[in-house]
């Protein structure tokens, strides 16, 4: 399939794919995360 027949191409290019996924998911679930935080705590020490 599409010319390349090693799996462990195949393994590399299915890796790299599921490390993207993973980083977008990652960031999209700490997006503003420390932001809150440390808005918590300048909240506090008024």
């Amino acid at each position: 399939m599409f010319g390349i027949e090693n799996p462990g191409i195949w393994i590399s290019y299915l890796l790299s794919f599921v490390c993207v996924a993973f980083a977008f998911w990652f960031g999209i679930t700490r997006w503003n995360k420390e932001d809150k935080n440390h808005d918590d705590t300048k909240n506090t020490e008024k």
